[in-house]
């Protein structure tokens, strides 16, 4: 028999305060709680802080993970032959270069890949379109050394194709220093703010779960009696300690969610991997830039040359 109640009563010490957090709960949420222990003002400010916080790496991770996936930019409607990505823009602009037949440079445009398939990147796919549009018209044409479109549109195919590996460059940049550094701030840092949170929310409901049940008609567990009229001085000391142990508790885990949420709102690791974006992001536009610029006044001669000889043919005209 008394090993019985020894039992029962360490079943209802290990059940008990779960029981009595549920309860609670359930009082407050149904609006029956006589009363509920205010959290600190400082305290909720922290929270609403960590909430903005968490919102903003979401928010910012749902677009910025597009730089995870290679093909983010190229067109959906395009369709490309294996040829068309079997061997880079440079590869097949040297055979072209060796070709000295229409057989030749035909084979060196469908020549079997020597990698893997090429980059699915708008600037890539820009670089195969006008590759093989400078093919069509060298082929069309009696001299293709003639041809200035031909010839601007593959030096516009270089041109892209390095732009596009740029881009490439660009993105693995942004997830080695953006993308790894937001997600572990997310899945971690603020993971254990959570966690610190949900402990304060577990010590206070015990708190006041206590409260309520060293009241007459409190709370109580199913099966055990409850006595409000008996020795009322040692009930106020025992009702006593219970409450201060459960303040004691819950004052130490706000403290230590307090600490916790200060030291994620204060890292500088969020806006250092902001910035590493943003330099990534510069030099992948300032590489595109310069090789634009070099491209432009190549072109722009080509184009002189020929309204200059398309000017000249009219005057003989």
């Amino acid at each position: 028999m008394d090993k019985f109640q020894a039992f029962s009563k360490n079943i209802s010490a290990a059940v008990m305060p779960g029981f009595a957090r549920t309860q609670q709960f359930v009082k407050e949420r149904l609006g029956q709680a006589d009363d509920k222990t205010e959290l600190p003002p400082d305290y909720l400010e922290l929270e609403k802080r960590i909430d903005a916080l968490k919102a903003v790496h979401q928010k910012m991770l749902s677009v910025t993970s597009q730089y995870t996936h290679e093909a983010y930019d190229y067109p959906t409607n395009l369709r490309e032959s294996f040829n068309d990505l079997g061997r880079t823009v440079s590869e097949k602009v040297t055979l072209l270069s060796t070709a000295s037949t229409p057989a030749e440079a035909a084979a060196a445009m469908t020549a079997p890949p020597s990698a893997a398939p090429q980059p699915k990147t708008f600037n890539h796919a820009l670089a195969r379109a006008a590759l093989s549009s400078s093919h069509v018209l060298n082929t069309a044409a009696h001299d293709s050394a003639d041809d200035a479109l031909a010839q601007a549109l593959e030096k516009y195919a270089v041109a892209q194709e390095k732009v596009g590996e740029a881009r490439l460059a660009q993105d693995a940049a942004v997830q080695a220093r953006f993308l790894a550094g937001w997600t572990t701030t997310l899945n971690t840092q603020l993971q254990f703010a959570a966690r610190a949170r949900r402990n304060v929310e577990s010590a206070r409901l015990s708190l006041d779960a206590t409260k309520a049940s060293v009241k007459p008609g409190g709370l109580g567990f199913p099966g055990q009696h409850r006595d409000p009229l008996g020795d009322e001085e040692h009930l106020s000391e025992e009702a006593r300690a219970k409450i201060e142990a459960k303040e004691d508790e819950f004052v130490g885990v706000t403290e230590e969610a307090v600490g916790v949420m200060k030291n994620v709102l204060d890292t500088p690791e969020p806006l250092r991997n902001l910035a590493e974006l943003i330099a990534a992001q510069l030099e992948f536009h300032k590489k595109a830039y310069e090789i634009l610029s070099e491209l432009a006044p190549v072109v722009d001669q080509l184009q002189q040359e020929q309204e200059a000889s398309y000017r000249k043919s009219r005057e003989g005209a």
